[in-house]
């Protein structure tokens, strides 16, 4: 999907592909319409895996 030129500053779900004028408008559509989504994101700890190389 491409967007117009108006509507690329513009936040967008990736899960649905839509638009907001912000992120906080976003940030609570993700947790009304992909409540389990997010929550599911949420409660996974994330661990390195075997092998990762740490950078210093």
């Amino acid at each position: 999907m491409v967007l117009s030129m108006v509507d690329q500053h513009k936040p967008k779900c990736y899960l649905c592909s839509n638009v907001f004028e912000n992120l906080e408008a976003l940030r609570k559509h993700q947790e009304e319409s992909h409540k389990e989504f997010v929550e599911f994101h949420k409660e996974s700890s994330r661990t390195p895996a075997p092998g990762d190389v740490t950078v210093f």
